[in-house]
C-alpha cells in the first residue's frame, strides 16, 4: 500500500483503488460511451501517482467496442513522478490490470523528468508532465475532455485543490468537458464552482459520504 512521506497520506483508496477509480473517474466522467463519439479523448489527470487510474482507463479503453477512429490521449501532471520498481509493486495488488502494468513499467523511463511521452499503440498515448501542476497547466495548449481530480487529500495538500488551479482547468476544459473527484470539501466545490463549473453530489465510494463531479458551464 503506497505512502506518500511529502503529503502524509495513501496514494489510493485502502478498500480497492481500482474499483474507486472506474467509479469515480470514469463513471463520473461517462466513460467509456463518450468514447463511442470517435475521433481524439483528452483526459487530464491530477497526480499520476501509481499510473492506476491510466492502467484502468486503459484496460476499459481496450475492452469497450469503440469506432476505429477514437483516439486516446492521457496527460498527467506529477510532481513526484515514481520509479519503475515502486509502480510495478504498486499496481501488482490487481492481476485484471497485470498487462496494462507491464506496458506502462516496459515504457517507463530511469529517470523520469520534463514530460515523458509514452505510446502504446497508434490511439493511445499517456504524456506524464513532471513538475508544479498549475504552471504546466498554463503552460499547455492542450483543451482536456475529461479531468481526474486525483491530487492527494485536500486537507494534506490544499493547494492541489485551490481555486488558481481550478481556474486554470476550467480554462482549459473543452466546451462539453467533465470533471470527477472523490474528493468533497466544501472549499473544493466551492473553488470548481467559482472556476466555472457546474458542480453534481452523489454517494462516495465504499461508504464514503459524497464525491463530486460536474461539467464546463456555457
Amino acid at each position: 500500500m503506497p505512502y506518500s512521506t511529502a503529503f502524509g497520506d495513501h496514494f489510493y483508496c485502502r478498500e480497492d483503488g481500482r474499483a474507486e477509480c472506474a467509479y469515480v473517474f470514469l463513471d463520473g466522467n461517462g466513460l467509456p460511451g463518450r468514447w463511442a463519439e470517435g475521433g481524439e479523448f483528452v483526459i487530464g489527470e491530477l497526480g499520476f501517482g501509481t499510473g492506476l487510474n491510466f492502467c484502468e482507463t486503459l484496460r476499459q479503453w481496450k475492452a469497450f467496442n469503440r469506432p476505429a477512429s477514437a483516439r486516446l490521449h492521457f496527460i498527467s501532471f506529477e510532481l513526484y513522478p515514481m520509479e519503475r520498481d515502486s509502480i510495478a509493486k504498486a499496481l501488482g495488488r490487481w492481476p485484471l490490470l497485470d498487462a496494462e502494468r507491464d506496458a506502462l513499467t516496459a515504457r517507463w523511463p530511469d529517470s523520469p523528468e520534463g514530460t515523458v511521452a509514452l505510446n502504446f499503440d497508434e490511439n493511445v498515448r499517456l504524456s506524464v508532465v513532471c513538475g508544479p501542476a498549475r504552471q504546466n497547466i498554463e503552460a499547455s495548449a492542450r483543451l482536456f475532455d475529461a479531468w481526474y481530480l486525483d491530487g492527494f487529500a485536500p486537507s494534506r495538500n490544499p493547494d492541489m485543490w485551490s481555486l488558481d488551479i481550478m481556474q486554470a482547468l476550467h480554462e482549459h476544459t473543452s466546451k462539453h468537458g467533465t470533471f470527477a473527484t472523490y474528493a468533497a470539501a466544501g472549499f473544493v466545490r466551492r473553488n470548481l464552482q467559482g472556476a466555472g463549473f457546474e458542480v453534481l453530489r452523489r454517494p462516495g465510494f465504499a461508504g464514503k459520504r459524497e464525491m463530486l463531479y460536474g461539467t464546463k458551464r456555457p
